[in-house]
């Protein structure tokens, strides 16, 4: 993930060199993961974390090339990393000779507890159109636009899993036929990798010099992505909303 970042990175600053981009930006944002499809659904069901619990500040960077006063294209990279452990909900872990389960907390103390940690990181890379309708002079500077976005993404988890579709019966003295689950270790990921997607944006520009504006934005990201390791689930959900504040330096 880190390469990637570098060399986009290194070529938005290049670009200015090259004499036919005129905007370098640099945004502060936060992120909001839509996380609906079922792994996230899954782990907010099973363990102590929330969808708010990924939620999480983003830098970016992108380059801005003007074709006419109304219209231009902006190339831009933004980073989103989140990594959250959470305990099993309801579940604590007992080793028994047959191996290790998970069973009702409600009922039981345990060993210990079950414990996972849940790690996403997304990296989009994006090629827009963006509409200045009132042009680029004046006190305020609305704009929108869209385009498309080649997504980098990053998916692991790792520590007890509960495999709740193989049911166990145990005897306890004190609670007679109790229902419990196998626990076993996991390191489950998806590594590096890439799906295309769109993005629509408006915001405000503001100048605060001659060359230099500040702007709020707001984004909507759209990517789904195909997962290989994760067995069983559907596609990954990358959707996001992002609010962001910018500086814009004009060449």
């Amino acid at each position: 993930m880190k390469k990637y970042t570098l060399l986009v990175v290194a070529a938005l600053i290049v670009l200015p060199t090259l004499g036919f981009s005129d905007t370098f930006s640099v945004q502060l944002g936060y992120f909001f993961p839509s996380a609906a499809s079922d792994l996230w659904r899954t782990e907010f069901q099973n363990l102590s974390f929330y969808k708010s619990d990924f939620q999480s500040a983003v830098f970016g960077v992108s380059y801005e090339h003007f074709i006419n006063p109304y219209v231009s294209l902006v190339l831009g990279v933004d980073t989103y990393s989140k990594t959250r452990s959470g305990f099993y909900n309801d579940w604590v872990g007992y080793t028994l000779d047959q191996g290790d389960f998970a069973f009702p907390a409600s009922q039981f103390n345990g060993d210990y507890s079950l414990l996972q940690t849940f790690s996403v990181s997304i990296l989009p890379i994006q090629l827009s159109a963006k509409i200045t309708p009132m042009g680029r002079r004046g006190a305020f500077i609305p704009y929108f636009g869209g385009g498309v976005g080649m997504y980098i993404w990053n998916v692991r988890m790792l520590g007890d899993m509960v495999d709740f579709s193989d049911p166990y019966v145990v005897t306890d003295p004190q609670h007679g036929n109790v229902q419990v689950y196998p626990v076993d270790s996991v390191d489950v990921r998806e590594d590096n990798r890439i799906t295309i997607g769109w993005q629509a944006f408006a915001g405000v520009m503001v100048p605060v010099g001659r060359r230099m504006t500040v702007a709020g934005e707001f984004k909507y990201n759209y990517a789904k992505g195909n997962m290989e390791n994760f067995q069983g689930f559907d596609d990954f959900d990358l959707r996001s909303f992002q609010i962001s504040l910018a500086l814009n330096y004009w060449f």
